[in-house]
Formats: C-alpha cells, structure tokens, sequence
C-alpha cells in the first residue's frame, strides 16, 4: 500500500506553520486514539499515522528532508518502521508533550481525556539510543540502488538474561510507585494546591524492580556487541540524506524499544562526471580538428562509455544532451539526463607547418565569423549567467 503524503495525512498545507502542525496532529490524535476507538482497528491504523507524520514534520531537520526527498529522505517509515508497524507504546512515550503529560492508556494525561482506565497502566517505556553511521556511495551505485553489509557496534540484550537484567528472569513491583512507574506530587503555592507527576526515582518509571541482578550485564539488560547489518539503499539518494531503520539502534535497559539506525549519505566524486540533482554533466574537450570536421568521440557514464556523434563545425560552449543517462529520481519521477558542455582545445605551440597553415586559413573567409555565428555565441554564453 502506497505511503500518503505527511501533510495529506495531518489536514495542512506545505507551508503550515509548527504550530499548525502541532494542532492539526492534536486534533486527529484526539479523532483516532484508541482510548477513544476501542477495537476498531482502521482508527488505530490513522492514529499511528497521523504520529508518523507529525514525528517528520514536527523535526526542522526531518521535514526539509521530506520535502525535498519525499519518504525516501526520511527512511521511507519516518523512524517508526511505518504506520503498520509502528510501537504503541513508542508513540506515547514520544509525544507525551503534546497533551501536557502522560500520554499512554490509563494513569492519567491523555486517556483521562477521555475517561478511560485501560490495561497499559502507566510504565514508562524505555528506548534505546539511536546510532548514526555514514556509508559512501558511488555514483554507479546511486544510480541503481545497492545493499550494503555494516558491522555496527552496539549495546545488544544480554543473552543470558534476554535483555531483563534479572539473573533468575524475575522481577518485583516497586514498592515506592506500586507497579505504576510514576509518582504523584502535591505541591502547595500561592495559587494553590498543584499536583505534578513524574517517573519513580527508585525504579526509573518501569514500575518493576530486580530483585538478583545477572551478573553479566550488572542488571542493566543490554552488554556491549556487534551486529552484520544489511542496508538497502534506494536509487538516487543523493549527499547529505538520511536514511533510518526502525529498531537497529542500541537496545534499551530491561527489554525496553530498540533505538534506530540512521544512514548518512556520503558520495563519492566521480572522477570525470559532475552532478548536478538528477542531471550528469561532462565537460568536453574536442580537438580543434574535430570540431570543425566533425567525427565520433566517447562520453563517460555511469555504466560505461557511450559513443557520440560531432557534427562538423560544432562551436564552444554548446550543449549535448544525452536523454536517460543521468540518475533516477530517488521518488521515482523520472530519470536525469547526461549534459556534454562542448569546449574546443586552441594549441599552444604550432609547428613551422602548422603555422603556415594556420596563417593560410586566416586569410579565408570561411575562417571568420559572421554577424550571426558573433551573436549566436553570445547568446549562448549569455544563458549561461541567466
């Protein structure tokens, strides 16, 4: 199923305003949550896309991304390995600041909103840390897509106590938040009694506590390891964009989310072509020869060499365009094209024979220009400074 566009999904325009978009995500969180829409599965599917959306949009950074490389600027799932597999509880420990509190089922915030208990409870789930990591790219493989194998170094679950941090696997209710993750402050001020809530100091928000830590993670859960990652990158990514893969992070404490892997482009500089968006330009050098009698010369791309026809007399400064042989639009909108700048090599030193020559066809009229051919390459080199 195809992806909808952010701003589709959220009701705004392009050039929404972050408060727009902050309101706009508020009004279809409240329309779809599940607190609101028990069992009706199609509501929660819009609930996590309209949080995909404003996870994009609501980031400076992210949101340039997308609008300038649509869903493949942003990993194609916005961080959250898309709206049919995006983490509940990810959603709710993320945007907690939207609704001025807790934002899970139940505990208060958002589900009391609307009057609703739940089962989640009010734990607080812990995530990961993200990785960042570079990959480089040549321009051969940008323009077909690649898969690359990274070793990353990472914090994975402990295998001896699958990510718990418990030796026996066991756990207790905190008894300082009673199993809620959270406590609740009563504060007195000149405006009154205020009441705040915040994560348990004793057991982090997890609302558990381990009782015999495994001593090879010293209770932490996660241990320090590497993992062979292969990462699909799609034709025509450019320098500078990044990629994510929901879950590939860092492992979280005590079987918490895994963080994300995000994937920045490097290019490599092809060493004859130059690119210019999805457009390759060559610049082209013809003996002068050839480029007043004509001929065949190779042209360099991306999956070899191309052999392209001069005509005779061709002039510095014109343009060949070779359709199709720049690189595919990363959103699938087409292909560029290869632009061969034609320039003309003058010798520097002339053989007595060759000036001699050179003195003859001076004298030619064929060998200066007219009116036409002055205001021709003017024109030209004038479009290029427009």
């Amino acid at each position: 199923m195809e992806k909808r566009d952010y701003y589709e999904v959220l009701g705004v325009s392009k050039t929404a305003s972050a408060d727009e978009i902050k309101k706009a995500y508020r009004k279809k969180a409240i329309e779809f949550h599940p607190d609101k829409n028990p069992g009706d599965k199609v509501a929660e599917e819009k609930f996590k896309e309209a949080a995909e959306a404003y996870e994009v949009l609501s980031d400076p950074d992210k949101r340039a991304r997308y609008d300038q490389f649509g869903h493949a600027g942003v990993g194609g799932n916005g961080g959250f390995g898309g709206a049919g597999g995006m983490n509940m509880d990810d959603i709710f420990q993320h945007f907690g600041d939207i609704f001025g509190g807790h934002f899970g089922f139940g505990g208060g915030g958002f589900s009391d909103f609307f009057g609703g208990g739940g089962a989640r409870g009010g734990r607080r789930m812990r995530k990961g840390s993200d990785l960042r990591v570079k990959v480089k790219l040549t321009l051969a493989e940008i323009a077909t897509g690649t898969e690359k194998k990274i070793k990353v170094g990472k914090y994975v679950a402990c295998s001896h106590c699958d990510g718990t941090g418990s030796r026996d696997g066991h756990t207790k209710t905190c008894s300082n938040c009673h199993g809620s993750g959270y406590v609740t402050q009563v504060q007195r001020t000149i405006l009154g009694q205020m009441q705040t809530q915040a994560p348990c100091p004793v057991c982090g928000g997890e609302g558990q506590v381990i009782a015999d830590k495994c001593p090879h993670c010293s209770g932490e859960g996660v241990v320090r390891g590497d993992e062979i990652i292969t990462i699909k990158i799609p034709a025509g990514v450019a320098e500078g964009m990044q990629l994510s893969m929901s879950g590939k992070g860092n492992a979280a404490r005590h079987g918490g989310v895994n963080g994300d892997l995000l994937i920045v482009i490097e290019e490599e500089k092809h060493p004859e072509l130059i690119r210019d968006d999805n457009d390759l330009i060559y610049n082209l050098l013809l003996p002068l020869p050839t480029a007043v009698l004509g001929g065949t010369v190779e042209i360099p791309t991306v999956d070899g060499k191309v052999k392209v026809k001069i005509d005779k007399g061709t002039q510095p400064g014109k343009v060949l365009r070779l359709r199709g042989k720049g690189l595919p639009d990363v959103n699938r909108y087409g292909t560029g094209d290869l632009l061969v700048n034609v320039g003309v090599y003058i010798p520097e030193s002339l053989s007595s024979d060759e000036r001699k020559l050179f003195e003859k066809l001076e004298e030619s009229d064929n060998c200066k220009p007219s009116a036409s051919a002055k205001n021709s390459f003017f024109a030209r080199f004038k479009q290029m400074f427009d």
